[in-house]
Protein backbone atom coordinates (compact mmCIF):
# COMPACT_ATOMS: atom_id res chain seq x y z
CA UNK A 1 0.00 0.00 0.00
CA UNK A 2 1.21 3.51 -0.93
CA UNK A 3 1.11 6.17 1.58
CA UNK A 4 -0.95 9.08 1.73
CA UNK A 5 0.53 11.75 -1.07
CA UNK A 6 1.73 15.17 -0.03
CA UNK A 7 2.84 16.25 -3.19
CA UNK A 8 6.09 17.88 -4.23
CA UNK A 9 6.06 18.90 -0.75
CA UNK A 10 6.97 15.43 1.73
CA UNK A 11 6.38 17.52 4.91
CA UNK A 12 3.10 16.51 6.45
CA UNK A 13 0.29 19.41 7.12
CA UNK A 14 0.63 19.01 10.66
CA UNK A 15 4.42 19.92 10.53
CA UNK A 16 3.82 22.98 8.70
CA UNK A 17 4.45 26.39 10.15
CA UNK A 18 0.99 28.19 10.83
CA UNK A 19 0.56 30.77 8.77
CA UNK A 20 1.46 34.50 9.76
CA UNK A 21 -1.47 37.06 9.28
CA UNK A 22 -0.22 39.67 7.84
CA UNK A 23 -1.31 43.13 9.00
CA UNK A 24 -0.40 46.54 6.83
CA UNK A 25 2.00 49.22 8.75
CA UNK A 26 -0.64 51.88 9.07
CA UNK A 27 0.25 55.17 11.40
CA UNK A 28 -0.32 54.88 14.85
CA UNK A 29 -0.52 51.32 14.95
CA UNK A 30 0.71 49.79 18.32
CA UNK A 31 3.04 47.19 17.76
CA UNK A 32 5.77 44.95 19.64
CA UNK A 33 8.98 43.84 18.19
CA UNK A 34 9.85 40.25 18.84
CA UNK A 35 13.32 40.14 19.16
CA UNK A 36 13.25 43.15 21.29
CA UNK A 37 10.55 43.58 23.50
CA UNK A 38 10.76 47.11 22.10
CA UNK A 39 6.99 48.27 22.09
CA UNK A 40 5.45 51.67 19.93
CA UNK A 41 3.35 53.04 17.35
CA UNK A 42 4.07 53.42 14.23
CA UNK A 43 5.49 56.27 12.98
CA UNK A 44 6.73 55.76 9.05
CA UNK A 45 7.12 53.06 6.92
CA UNK A 46 10.74 53.76 4.41
CA UNK A 47 12.03 52.11 1.74
CA UNK A 48 16.60 50.84 1.90
CA UNK A 49 18.48 48.99 -0.53
CA UNK A 50 18.02 46.27 1.81
CA UNK A 51 14.10 46.53 2.14
CA UNK A 52 11.56 48.00 3.96
CA UNK A 53 11.74 49.66 7.62
CA UNK A 54 9.45 50.37 9.64
CA UNK A 55 9.98 53.41 12.63
CA UNK A 56 8.28 52.98 16.16
CA UNK A 57 7.42 55.39 18.79
CA UNK A 58 7.21 54.32 22.48
CA UNK A 59 4.98 56.18 25.33
CA UNK A 60 8.04 58.45 25.85
CA UNK A 61 8.74 59.27 22.81
CA UNK A 62 11.84 57.21 21.88
CA UNK A 63 12.32 56.08 18.27
CA UNK A 64 13.69 53.01 16.80
CA UNK A 65 13.92 51.79 13.28
CA UNK A 66 13.36 47.82 12.75
CA UNK A 67 13.49 46.09 9.23
CA UNK A 68 10.04 44.88 8.08
CA UNK A 69 10.76 41.14 8.37
CA UNK A 70 8.44 38.32 8.14
CA UNK A 71 6.90 37.39 11.69
CA UNK A 72 9.15 39.48 13.63
CA UNK A 73 6.35 41.96 15.62
CA UNK A 74 3.47 41.19 17.59
CA UNK A 75 -0.50 43.05 17.46
CA UNK A 76 -2.24 42.54 20.56
CA UNK A 77 -0.01 39.27 21.63
CA UNK A 78 -0.52 37.71 18.11
CA UNK A 79 2.73 37.34 15.54
CA UNK A 80 2.32 39.17 12.48
CA UNK A 81 4.23 39.97 9.67
CA UNK A 82 3.95 43.82 8.54
CA UNK A 83 3.60 44.84 5.06
CA UNK A 84 4.12 48.61 3.89
CA UNK A 85 0.37 50.38 4.12
CA UNK A 86 -1.70 49.65 0.71
CA UNK A 87 -1.61 53.24 -1.06
CA UNK A 88 -5.70 53.39 -2.28
CA UNK A 89 -6.11 55.17 -5.60
CA UNK A 90 -9.83 55.82 -4.90
CA UNK A 91 -11.69 58.20 -2.07
CA UNK A 92 -9.53 58.08 1.07
CA UNK A 93 -9.95 56.42 4.28
CA UNK A 94 -10.49 58.44 7.35
CA UNK A 95 -8.73 57.55 10.47
CA UNK A 96 -10.32 56.04 13.50
CA UNK A 97 -8.69 58.52 15.78
CA UNK A 98 -7.98 62.48 15.60
CA UNK A 99 -4.94 63.95 15.38
CA UNK A 100 -5.80 64.54 19.28
CA UNK A 101 -5.68 60.64 19.78
CA UNK A 102 -9.38 60.94 20.49
CA UNK A 103 -11.73 58.75 18.36
CA UNK A 104 -12.82 60.02 15.15
CA UNK A 105 -16.44 60.56 15.07
CA UNK A 106 -17.30 60.23 11.28
CA UNK A 107 -19.73 62.85 9.78
CA UNK A 108 -20.08 64.72 13.23
CA UNK A 109 -21.39 68.45 12.77
CA UNK A 110 -19.50 70.87 14.55
CA UNK A 111 -21.93 71.84 17.54
CA UNK A 112 -23.26 75.39 18.14
CA UNK A 113 -20.09 77.38 20.15
CA UNK A 114 -20.48 76.89 24.15
CA UNK A 115 -20.07 80.16 25.89
CA UNK A 116 -17.21 78.85 27.65
CA UNK A 117 -13.43 79.90 25.91
CA UNK A 118 -9.77 79.04 25.63
CA UNK A 119 -7.31 81.41 25.29
CA UNK A 120 -3.98 81.77 24.18
CA UNK A 121 -1.35 83.66 23.96
CA UNK A 122 -0.56 84.50 20.19
CA UNK A 123 -1.53 82.97 16.73
CA UNK A 124 1.24 80.58 16.34
CA UNK A 125 -0.49 78.81 19.67
CA UNK A 126 -4.20 78.61 17.65
CA UNK A 127 -2.33 77.17 14.82
CA UNK A 128 -0.97 74.79 16.39
CA UNK A 129 -3.81 73.90 18.68
CA UNK A 130 -6.14 73.90 15.67
CA UNK A 131 -3.72 71.24 14.08
CA UNK A 132 -3.54 69.08 16.85
CA UNK A 133 -6.85 69.39 18.49
CA UNK A 134 -9.42 71.23 15.99
CA UNK A 135 -11.69 68.22 15.22
CA UNK A 136 -12.04 67.81 19.15
CA UNK A 137 -12.70 71.81 19.61
CA UNK A 138 -15.41 71.88 16.85
CA UNK A 139 -17.27 68.68 18.00
CA UNK A 140 -17.13 70.29 21.27
CA UNK A 141 -18.32 73.83 20.39
CA UNK A 142 -15.45 75.61 22.28
CA UNK A 143 -13.98 78.33 20.36
CA UNK A 144 -10.10 79.12 20.75
CA UNK A 145 -9.30 83.06 20.78
CA UNK A 146 -6.05 85.17 20.97
CA UNK A 147 -5.14 86.82 23.74
CA UNK A 148 -2.35 88.53 21.85
CA UNK A 149 0.24 88.86 25.07
CA UNK A 150 -0.36 87.51 28.68
CA UNK A 151 -0.01 90.86 29.99
CA UNK A 152 -3.20 91.40 28.86
CA UNK A 153 -5.25 88.57 30.90
CA UNK A 154 -6.47 90.41 33.26
CA UNK A 155 -8.54 92.66 31.35
CA UNK A 156 -9.66 89.80 29.07
CA UNK A 157 -11.19 88.21 32.67
CA UNK A 158 -12.64 91.02 33.44
CA UNK A 159 -14.45 91.94 30.45
CA UNK A 160 -15.52 88.24 29.89
CA UNK A 161 -17.15 87.79 33.47
CA UNK A 162 -16.65 84.17 33.54
CA UNK A 163 -19.18 82.06 35.46
CA UNK A 164 -20.91 78.59 35.62
CA UNK A 165 -21.78 77.55 31.77
CA UNK A 166 -19.48 80.08 30.76
CA UNK A 167 -16.00 79.32 31.64
CA UNK A 168 -12.67 80.91 30.56
CA UNK A 169 -9.53 78.46 29.87
CA UNK A 170 -5.95 80.10 29.24
CA UNK A 171 -3.49 78.88 27.97
CA UNK A 172 -0.18 80.61 28.95
CA UNK A 173 3.72 79.85 27.76
CA UNK A 174 6.75 79.69 30.30
CA UNK A 175 4.63 79.17 32.98
CA UNK A 176 7.48 78.86 35.61
CA UNK A 177 8.12 79.97 39.03
CA UNK A 178 9.24 83.56 39.46
CA UNK A 179 8.19 84.52 35.68
CA UNK A 180 6.21 87.04 35.07
CA UNK A 181 3.76 85.34 33.48
CA UNK A 182 3.51 82.82 36.86
CA UNK A 183 2.75 86.52 38.99
CA UNK A 184 -0.59 87.49 36.44
CA UNK A 185 -2.27 83.99 36.73
CA UNK A 186 -1.98 84.15 40.12
CA UNK A 187 -3.51 87.06 40.55
CA UNK A 188 -6.46 85.76 37.54
CA UNK A 189 -6.33 82.74 40.04
CA UNK A 190 -7.21 84.56 43.26
CA UNK A 191 -9.71 87.09 42.00
CA UNK A 192 -13.53 87.46 42.35
CA UNK A 193 -13.74 84.68 38.73
CA UNK A 194 -11.18 82.45 39.91
CA UNK A 195 -13.62 79.40 40.41
CA UNK A 196 -14.43 79.41 36.81
CA UNK A 197 -10.96 80.60 35.24
CA UNK A 198 -8.11 77.96 35.30
CA UNK A 199 -4.91 79.52 34.13
CA UNK A 200 -2.50 76.94 33.45
CA UNK A 201 0.65 76.78 30.52
CA UNK A 202 3.70 74.88 29.45
CA UNK A 203 7.37 75.70 30.37
CA UNK A 204 9.06 76.61 27.23
CA UNK A 205 9.64 79.96 26.10
CA UNK A 206 7.60 80.25 23.22
CA UNK A 207 5.06 77.52 21.58
CA UNK A 208 7.88 76.61 18.98
CA UNK A 209 9.64 74.30 21.79
CA UNK A 210 6.98 72.21 22.43
CA UNK A 211 7.38 70.99 18.75
CA UNK A 212 9.53 67.82 19.31
CA UNK A 213 13.27 68.69 18.03
CA UNK A 214 13.36 65.27 16.21
CA UNK A 215 10.14 65.53 14.42
CA UNK A 216 12.51 68.51 12.60
CA UNK A 217 15.36 66.62 12.37
CA UNK A 218 17.67 68.28 14.66
CA UNK A 219 18.72 67.14 17.85
CA UNK A 220 18.01 70.05 20.54
CA UNK A 221 16.16 73.48 19.80
CA UNK A 222 18.96 75.97 19.27
CA UNK A 223 19.93 78.08 22.40
CA UNK A 224 19.65 81.64 22.57
CA UNK A 225 21.91 84.16 23.87
CA UNK A 226 20.39 86.45 26.35
CA UNK A 227 19.49 90.30 24.64
CA UNK A 228 18.42 88.18 21.51
CA UNK A 229 14.76 87.73 20.32
CA UNK A 230 14.29 84.38 20.89
CA UNK A 231 12.30 83.35 17.69
CA UNK A 232 15.26 85.08 15.82
CA UNK A 233 17.99 83.37 17.56
CA UNK A 234 15.94 80.13 16.77
CA UNK A 235 16.11 80.90 13.22
CA UNK A 236 19.58 82.10 13.25
CA UNK A 237 20.56 78.87 15.04
CA UNK A 238 18.76 76.40 12.61
CA UNK A 239 20.60 77.94 9.91
CA UNK A 240 17.42 79.78 8.20
CA UNK A 241 17.46 82.67 6.39
CA UNK A 242 13.50 83.21 6.27
CA UNK A 243 11.69 85.41 8.56
CA UNK A 244 10.43 83.92 11.58
CA UNK A 245 6.67 83.20 9.92
CA UNK A 246 8.28 81.16 7.32
CA UNK A 247 10.28 79.26 10.06
CA UNK A 248 6.99 78.46 11.94
CA UNK A 249 4.77 77.82 8.88
CA UNK A 250 7.87 74.92 8.14
CA UNK A 251 7.55 73.68 11.86
CA UNK A 252 3.91 73.56 11.82
CA UNK A 253 3.92 71.57 8.54
CA UNK A 254 6.03 69.11 10.30
CA UNK A 255 3.03 68.06 13.24
CA UNK A 256 0.95 65.81 12.12
CA UNK A 257 -0.54 64.45 15.64
CA UNK A 258 -0.22 64.69 18.79
CA UNK A 259 2.78 62.15 18.84
CA UNK A 260 5.28 65.09 17.73
CA UNK A 261 4.47 67.68 20.54
CA UNK A 262 5.72 67.05 24.03
CA UNK A 263 3.83 66.11 26.47
CA UNK A 264 4.15 68.61 28.68
CA UNK A 265 2.08 70.72 26.35
CA UNK A 266 -0.39 67.23 26.08
CA UNK A 267 -1.63 67.30 29.29
CA UNK A 268 -2.36 70.88 29.67
CA UNK A 269 -4.12 71.27 26.64
CA UNK A 270 -6.07 68.56 27.50
CA UNK A 271 -7.04 70.09 30.86
CA UNK A 272 -8.16 73.13 29.61
CA UNK A 273 -10.99 71.46 27.13
CA UNK A 274 -11.97 69.21 30.00
CA UNK A 275 -12.81 72.47 32.62
CA UNK A 276 -14.72 74.58 29.67
CA UNK A 277 -16.83 71.37 29.15
CA UNK A 278 -17.50 69.87 32.22
CA UNK A 279 -21.18 70.01 32.85
CA UNK A 280 -22.82 72.98 34.79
Amino acid sequence: MRSRSYGPDLTPPWKKPAPVPEVEAVRDLVVEEVETGFCGAVVRVEKTPEGFTVTLEDRHGAHRVFPMEPRGFMVDGVVVTLVRPVVSHTAPTRSARTASGSLAVPDARARVARAGRIYVEGRHDAELVERVWGDDLRIEGVVVECLEGVDHLPDVVREFRPGPGRRLGVLVDHLVPGSKENRIAAEVAGGPYGGDVLVTGHPFVDIWQAVKPSVLGIAAWPDVPRGVAWKDGVNAGLGRTTCTGETWRWILGHVASFRDLEPALLGRVEELIDFVTAPE
